[in-house]
């Protein structure tokens, strides 16, 4: 099976996860195509200025679609909510940590007037809406080039689950739980896509999908597709499974998080249903509502590092 993935040593660390569980399974035999994209290439300037959603996704994606490659594996938070046709996500095999990460200090002790680095839009709408005293500064690169940047400021901000994968947990100094900053939809998931008229493929997929992760991610999924290309705001989301012995389909819990780039308005609502698709939508259509639509202009939702 050849399996495509960017190079970089989490991405790697992604692919290689994926093939081991697979080889658990039916004894699946891999190779990893390494593939560039926009992404990587440009990180000289802020993700939201070359276009978001898709930047670290779409070559990976054209690998598969052109037969370079069988499989296509992501950090799920890369993907943008619509899949391209001719592809599907085959597999969602398990999900790490999905809260954000300050590296270099807590929160807490961050200083008046502390300068914290990252690319993220919306994890600066939330630092700003609890430390409006913070100062804010751009952060791209893989993993360990982000980590040799960190002595320049008071802060990083990473996701968990990328410096547990890459064995840097000990450099985290605070996991910021999703009632301080909610997370970016389907963050610390892995994604699997295949072409959608590839049986065999579909099948082996089959077998390392974990429902229980599954149903969350598709909440979050749906809220942001219902957000769709017209809302450039910062969001985040996140779901979980509560287990009801009473019930058949355990609902899924999604809280939903819309805010204005500085931060001043933010706003969060939560909702459940057994339908993940339902739940996520009514959030993101809540959320919606509550804001005035000018601020909904043309851009990308979503993707962001």
């Amino acid at each position: 099976m050849r399996v495509a993935t960017r190079g970089s040593a989490l991405a790697r660390w992604q692919a290689e996860r994926v093939v081991e569980l697979l080889g658990a399974r039916g004894g699946v035999e891999a190779e990893l195509v390494l593939v560039e994209t926009t992404g990587d290439r440009r990180t000289d300037v802020p993700l939201h200025s070359i276009g978001g959603a898709g930047v670290f996704v779409k070559e990976v994606q054209e690998a598969v679609l052109d037969g370079r490659a069988d499989v296509a594996v992501h950090s799920a938070k890369d993907l943008p909510a619509v899949t391209p046709d001719g592809l599907v996500l085959a597999a969602i095999p398990e999900r790490a940590d999905a809260r954000d990460a300050l590296v270099g200090s807590t929160l807490d002790a961050l200083p008046t007037g502390a300068v914290v680095a990252t690319g993220s839009v919306r994890r600066r709408a939330q630092l700003a809406a609890l430390r409006p005293d913070l100062g804010f500064a751009e952060l791209r690169g893989n993993m360990h080039t982000r980590l040799d940047q960190a002595s320049r400021y008071a802060a990083i901000v990473v996701a968990a689950a990328a410096f547990d994968r890459l064995g840097l947990a000990d450099r985290i100094a605070e996991r910021l739980e999703p009632s301080v900053m909610l997370p970016q939809v389907a963050q610390g998931a892995l994604a699997v896509e295949c072409r959608a008229d590839d049986a065999d493929t579909l099948a082996l997929l089959a077998a390392i999908e974990d429902a229980a992760v599954r149903r969350p991610v598709d909440a979050e999924r749906a809220f942001l597709a219902e957000l769709g290309g017209g809302c450039s705001l910062p969001v985040g989301a996140h779901a979980s499974v509560m287990a009801d012995a009473e019930v058949t389909i355990a609902p899924v819990t999604i809280e939903g998080l819309l805010a204005t780039p500085d931060g001043r308005s933010i706003v969060r609502t939560t909702d459940t249903d057994a339908d993940p698709d339902a739940a996520g939508r009514r959030v993101a259509a809540t959320l919606q509502a509550m804001f005035d639509g000018d601020l909904f202009e043309a851009g990308p939702a979503g993707a962001e590092r």
